[in-house]
């Protein structure tokens, strides 16, 4: 999808014809709103939620080992052997009110430590790096309902993610760094292509999509100008605006990046704790946008591993297996950490220096998208997911 900026670069050039895709959105009869959060650059998720009552914990982190609830600046209990980051204020009280879950020692089916190979499975759905070229979520869409070219999917990113990607139509919004062309201007090419349908249908696709992400006055001036955390929060508003469109999208994808921590993570303060604040900040925001519609969405925040268990000589974390992934909305039967625990002895430890999986993701997403979006599980195993019997779908963490 072009933005309101973008349309004067591609005026007139007809090479960029085939490349533009257009903005027609789905009728499908569900209300549920999926979003998938990805944190790329391998989240700890033993920061996210930190296991302080596991008797290991203070020792084997060391440093980074979070203050106790109740202490100051100390973790939000969740329960007695979970706390919540001090920075993830917003999730926290999701969490209280039962529309939020940390699901912890998570991870894919992958079990190496490279950025580039994690993302892959993590999006592509499969047990292996490069065994499939499309995403889990493109395949998901086909059974959900729209007419050819309809667009149930819409990716918050200039370039569409691996796990969105496929046969099935999706679209994509980004702010654009170009000027905003004059309303006059605008006009001109309308009048300039009224005669040429492929161009005319292009231009008003673009105007009413970013009519759609801009919203309210001011928004335009936020977008991209800023640093990290005022990008995130406009990438949740704009996917708030799309979500809550009449006939838009009903599912969405938001990247987050920047988790790579190797070097100064910082506990309470930091590096990371400032990620985490945006998160939580972005997840606001894009809870306040849904207004109503909160109460059928579930977002999904994951990442493609974890960290290491015991710090670096660099005062940080280096690549890892399980984290943990959250999960918030009013469609979510939250108030609880879901897990089998592995615990953090010596002996328990995946290759006696990260967090042993006991979860696949897979089951978390296969839970959201029967159970939610109402996705037959055989479609899940056979196709969204191939050869994942292994991984059954979650059960009771979506809202009867």
């Amino acid at each position: 999808m072009i933005s309101r900026r973008d349309i004067l670069r591609f005026a007139g050039v007809a090479a960029m014809a085939g490349g533009i895709p257009g903005l027609t959105f789905a009728r499908t009869e569900s209300d549920a709103r999926f979003v998938l959060v990805i944190l790329r650059g391998a989240a700890d998720g033993l920061a996210i939620a930190a296991p302080y009552g596991d008797g290991n914990y203070r020792k084997i982190r060391g440093e980074l080992a979070l203050p106790v609830p109740g202490e100051s600046g100390g973790l939000k209990k969740l329960d007695g052997l979970f706390g919540l980051h001090p920075s993830l204020s917003n999730v926290y009280e999701q969490y209280r009110e039962d529309q939020a879950l940390i699901v912890h020692a998570v991870a894919s089916p992958y079990r190496e430590r490279s950025h580039f190979d994690g993302q892959d499975v993590l999006e592509n759905g499969a047990a292996q790096v490069g065994s499939l070229r499309d995403g889990w979520l493109n395949r998901a869409i086909e059974p959900l309902g729209g007419a050819l070219g309809d667009e149930l999917a819409i990716a918050m990113a200039q370039n569409t993610p691996l796990v969105l990607r496929g046969d099935n139509s999706v679209t994509s919004w980004a702010p654009s760094q170009l000027p905003d062309a004059e309303e006059s201007t605008l006009r001109r090419l309308q009048d300039l292509y009224a005669s040429d349908e492929f161009f005319a249908t292009r231009l008003t696709q673009a105007l009413d999509a970013q009519a759609i992400a801009d919203g309210e006055a001011g928004m335009a001036q936020m977008r991209s100008r800023g640093n990290d955390a005022e990008q995130l929060r406009t990438m949740m508003q704009a996917a708030a605006r799309f979500l809550t469109a009449e006939d838009g999208p009903r599912i969405a994808v938001v990247e987050a990046s920047g988790w790579d921590t190797h070097a100064n993570q910082g506990t309470t303060t930091g590096s990371l704790a400032n990620r985490l604040e945006s998160l939580d900040n972005g997840l606001l925001t894009l809870q306040s946008g849904l207004g109503n519609a909160w109460s059928k969405t579930i977002v999904a925040v994951v990442t493609e591993f974890g960290r290491t268990v015991a710090v670096n000589g660099t005062r940080g974390t280096d690549h890892g297996t399980a984290s943990a992934a959250m999960l918030l909305g009013g469609a979510v039967a939250g108030g609880r950490v879901v897990t089998d625990w592995p615990g953090l002895r010596s002996a328990d430890l995946y290759q006696g220096r990260d967090l042993k999986p006991t979860t696949d993701i897979r089951s978390v997403f296969k839970a959201v998208l029967a159970e939610h979006l109402g996705l037959p599980e055989t479609h899940l195993d056979n196709v969204v997911f191939p050869d994942s019997k292994s991984a059954e779908p979650l059960r009771d963490i979506v809202r009867s």
